[in-house]
């Protein structure tokens, strides 16, 4: 179904977003802060790309030459290019950030620095995946290809049956697609949809603009280090690799168990495009919060264990979400709407798998 067809229908429940968004701006202003990024924000976001770089400099500089430290480096470059990921990189694609645009729009370029695409993501993740949240065939989120299954509406395969086992490695080796080929098919894509011309941008400009960064990328990342790196150049390859896996596995358990969950639920449009609920309804119905008092692990994934709260007000900065919590769960509980929560990390992923291995049966 084309994303352009699909209305999210009021009903009985209209009044929770405009409630609650009342309630959230007063807690802002009762508070007298700013929704954006605060001085946290910015030592996190030191601390993320001193996290990625300086285990790199420490390596191509010829401070560490022994072989397990430079793995060891490359392990540390995939938890601060994971971190840039989280907690830099997606707040500022949201515009959340800082409440300079500016400033917003080149911290965004860090997702470029990775390897990846900045404009891909504002797409397929602000475009499609917040505004059309688990329904097949628009959120693209939960369409990653034949091989894993993550809606009960997708064809179904053979291989589905063993996802819950082989899916977590699909989930590391996530970011090579992003260095190779994904950038460029959802590219082409947008394109025939008409988003590239509703970002004011230009096919050429953006195709320009990704195969510069792959080639900056692949020079710093991996020629640089080649050339430099006392060890021999398949040691460079496998924490090249480690460093990606790392990444990938991460971003795939954090970002993953927040809409495939036994509790999600998966609307499918009727034959006029008409979603059952409204939009912020919907997005309770379909996202899942996890590990809410981990305070460590809340400040390192980006605030992203809060997703209900991130996909109902987006244009927050993270920092903030664990603070509004209490209010979007008291509010949800009002209406007799559901506010899906697992209290740790641990168990989310076990439900994540369960969910897997669910949708993986015929």
């Amino acid at each position: 179904m084309n994303y352009k067809s699909i209305r999210f229908t009021p009903n009985q429940k209209g009044d929770f977003i405009s409630v609650l968004r009342k309630r959230v701006k007063t807690h802002f202003q009762t508070q007298k802060k700013s929704t954006y990024g605060n001085a946290g924000m910015v030592v996190k976001t030191v601390f993320m790309l001193a996290l990625y770089f300086v285990p790199y400099f420490l390596m191509i500089t010829g401070v560490v030459t022994d072989t397990w430290m430079i793995i060891g480096m490359w392990a540390l470059m995939g938890f601060g290019m994971s971190g840039i990921g989280l907690s830099i990189m997606h707040d500022a694609n949201h515009g959340s950030y800082s409440k300079n645009k500016t400033v917003n729009k080149y911290m965004s370029y860090v997702m470029n620095l990775i390897g990846a695409s900045s404009f891909n993501w504002k797409i397929q993740h602000n475009v499609l995946h917040h505004s059309y949240t688990n329904i097949e065939g628009v959120d693209e989120d939960i369409d990653p290809g034949i091989l894993m299954r993550l809606s009960p509406h997708a064809k179904h395969y053979k291989i589905h049956k063993f996802q819950h086992i082989y899916g977590w490695f699909l989930y590391s080796i996530m970011t090579f697609l992003w260095l190779t080929s994904k950038d460029f098919v959802q590219l082409n894509r947008y394109k025939k949809m008409g988003l590239i011309k509703g970002q004011k941008r230009t096919y050429g400009g953006v195709l320009a603009e990704t195969i510069f960064s792959k080639i900056a990328y692949y020079a710093y990342a991996l020629v640089i280090p080649l050339i430099f790196i006392s060890a021999p150049w398949w040691i460079i390859v496998i924490g090249f690799l480690v460093m990606h896996m790392i990444t990938g596995l991460w971003i795939g358990c954090i970002f993953q168990p927040a809409h495939v969950m036994p509790s999600s639920e998966y609307p499918i449009p009727d034959d006029t495009g008409n979603i059952e609920n409204n939009w912020a309804v919907h997005q309770l119905f379909t996202t899942t919060n996890f590990s809410p008092k981990s305070r460590l692990f809340n400040w390192y994934v980006g605030g992203l264990n809060y997703q209900v709260e991130h996909h109902l007000f987006p244009n927050i900065c993270h920092v903030h979400y664990k603070r509004i919590s209490k209010i979007v769960k008291e509010t949800a509980k009002e209406f007799g709407l559901p506010y899906n929560s697992q209290p740790n990390f641990a168990i989310a992923l076990m439900e994540h798998a369960k969910m897997l291995k669910q949708l993986g049966k015929a």
